[in-house]
């Protein structure tokens, strides 16, 4: 049963994962991102960083991974939308 869980878990992080790419995607095609709110990618960074602190602490690496590539995805989101936040 434990091998089951551990799939869901990865299904589940590569999906929360993967969720901002459109978003991303848009932005970079657009150079725009008016509409981006700071507080929201803020409490969604801070999230991150705990649940991969989480994940290193019970050595749970799909925890880990998954929310590395998140921070990361929405790190670029965070830079691009502060280089693009009144368009081109």
């Amino acid at each position: 049963m434990n091998n089951y869980s551990q799939y869901v878990g990865i299904i589940a992080g590569i999906l929360t994962g993967v969720s901002l790419l459109p978003q991303l995607v848009k932005i970079i095609k657009e150079k725009k991102a008016n509409s981006i709110s700071f507080g929201m990618l803020g409490v969604l960074l801070a999230g991150l960083c705990v649940w991969i602190v989480y994940g290193a602490l019970k050595k749970d690496y799909p925890i880990i991974v998954t929310n590395s590539f998140s921070l990361l995805t929405n790190i670029v989101i965070v830079v691009l939308t502060i280089k693009y936040k009144d368009g081109p």
